[in-house]
């Protein structure tokens, strides 16, 4: 099935490689957005329409990354983590290909040239090359922190399985863990570990937590949400060092001032850089990340493409059609699901001699929710400056807090009253109201309060009852009820058991709740 676009971007090429049968596709990465690549293809490569192989650098198959930190305090096993089943993929004819490290690409004689765990090398010819690369964290040259460009003993980031190790050791011994970095993810880390009783404390240079993505009264009351969590805060800290023990392992973090923040354990959560050391052997261009356009090609020739979090996706249409020349950089495991898809859909289309979609655009606005079991907070869009900050307008502004309750909301709109942007706080249906409003872009009622009035009602009614059959449950793989009820229909009886049937809680886990509840729901109606 195609698309039909008002009209075609100029950046694309109709005149570049399509996929013919027999040809060889090489997947560079094995994250969650290269394990939902090779699933969607994969009945090409059962009907050995195309051939597959996919390289990974750990020893794992696709894992989900987005619940490693769930996974450190114990809430999550790895084998709800799992994605894939690499037996099975080779069953089915794909070549997979673990704890293997790619080490260069030639693009002229289009080979792959990488190494495996016994140190062999291997080379895989390709007709077609997708860079699932990822991201690595990203470590500051603050004095102490690394030798010989690894951390020290007793620092560590939380990004895959090896790390989530490290973690929980530390929390089963009870340990002071330090999490420098107030993002999301380090919100989230030092949230989880407070929530599990383990002692946390989260520093950060802003005056409030996540403050690049949320206002200042939203960030201090989800300071003092997560100060209400065990969480101990230390903001506006310039760390300027970091102090060791006698056997060189982690003691302390150096402030400037002079405060010395001690623990046991450091976790570094100073946000993540698009890995493009791979793209940079094949000499493709590299910004922020490996430099693509709608069409997600990475190259003239239209064999060598990028998904998930290292594409950075670049248009040079001011005119352009789909988004008029924006350009972002895509992060949330949603979209690089939905870049998977639409070119396991064009490599299928192109196999069938169908005329494949010209290009990518999302197909569900991203939002970024909290992973938390006690704090409720979402935000998505753009939201702007302080209400009456110059040049802005108040009118399309509406915000709303309530200090002694810990609860805020703020939705930043259009002239035609829908939502560009939001963020809430503490108020789940408020929150789930207001982001289908924002998906489907309606308009916000002109009394804006009768939205907050949502989680007044009684708190006992399943939240089940709030969706109706065609409502997005699972935001990260757009999931609907409709799905998840017909599953459950068939027999998913767990959460686990419908996330393996539809996908549903495979990305961030915030949507497991809802699931929970149309589980229940269901049963209880099967006993009525």
């Amino acid at each position: 099935m195609t698309a039909t676009l008002p009209s075609r971007p100029r950046h694309h090429r109709p005149d570049t490689h399509r996929l013919a049968e027999g040809e060889q596709v090489v997947v560079v990465g094995f994250g969650p957005v290269a394990g939902r690549f090779v699933d969607e293809l994969l009945p090409e490569v059962e009907a050995g329409r195309v051939g597959l192989t996919v390289v990974g650098a750990e020893t794992e198959p696709a894992y989900n990354r987005v619940l490693v930190g769930e996974h450190a305090v114990g809430r999550v096993s790895q084998a709800e983590l799992s994605l894939t089943d690499a037996a099975e993929l080779r069953a089915a004819g794909v070549r997979v290909l673990l704890g293997t490290s790619v080490t260069g690409v030639d693009r002229g004689e289009r080979v792959v040239r990488a190494v495996g765990p016994s140190g062999a090398v291997v080379m895989l010819p390709f007709d077609r090359l997708v860079l699932a690369t990822g991201a690595d964290p990203t470590l500051p040259a603050t004095p102490g922190l690394s030798e010989g460009g690894r951390l020290i003993p007793g620092a560590t980031p939380l990004r895959d399985l090896a790390d989530a190790a490290v973690v929980r050791r530390a929390r089963d011994r009870g340990d002071r863990v330090v999490v420098w970095g107030g993002g999301v993810l380090g919100v989230e880390a030092s949230l989880a570990l407070g929530e599990e009783g383990c002692p946390a404390t989260l520093v950060h240079r802003g005056g409030w937590p996540m403050g690049a993505a949320v206002s200042e009264t939203a960030g201090r009351l989800l300071a003092r949400s997560l100060a209400g969590q065990g969480v101990e805060l230390v903001g506006e800290a310039d760390v300027i060092g970091v102090e060791r023990d006698e056997d060189g392992a982690f003691a302390g973090l150096h402030l400037d001032g002079g405060r010395v923040v001690r623990g046991d354990l450091l976790v570094v959560s100073c946000g993540v850089r698009p890995r493009v050391d791979v793209a940079r052997t094949a000499g493709l261009r590299t910004a922020r990340g490996v430099r693509v356009g709608h069409d997600l090609a990475a190259d003239v020739a239209g064999r060598i493409f990028a998904i998930g979090d290292c594409a950075d996706l670049h248009c040079d249409d001011a005119g352009c059609a789909i988004c008029g020349g924006a350009r972002h950089l895509v992060g949330l495991i949603g979209p690089g699901w939905q870049q998977a898809d639409w070119l396991a859909r064009k490599c299928a289309d192109e196999l069938a001699g169908v005329a494949p979609e010209p290009s990518w655009t999302p197909t569900r606005p991203a939002a970024l929710r909290l992973k938390s079991h006690t704090i409720e907070f979402v935000t998505a869009g753009q939201c702007g400056g302080p209400l009456w900050s110059a040049g802005s307008d108040p009118a399309r502004v509406v915000e709303w807090a309530d200090g002694s309750a810990g609860t805020f909301v703020r939705l930043d709109l259009r002239a035609d009253r829908s939502i560009a942007g939001y963020q809430v706080l503490g108020l789940p249906r408020t929150a789930a109201e207001v982001g289908l409003m924002y998906e489907r872009h309606t308009p916000v009622p002109a009394d804006a309060s009768v939205l907050l009035r949502l989680d007044a009602l009684d708190i006992a009614r399943p939240r089940a009852a709030e969706f109706s059959p065609a409502s997005t449950v699972c935001q990260c793989a757009g999931v609907a009820h409709a799905t998840i009820s017909e599953a459950v229909e068939q027999g998913a009886a767990t959460v686990d058991a419908v996330r393996m049937a539809t996908r549903a809680g495979s990305g961030c886990g915030t949507c497991r709740r809802d699931v929970e509840a149309i589980i229940a729901a269901a049963k209880e109606k099967s006993v009525a």
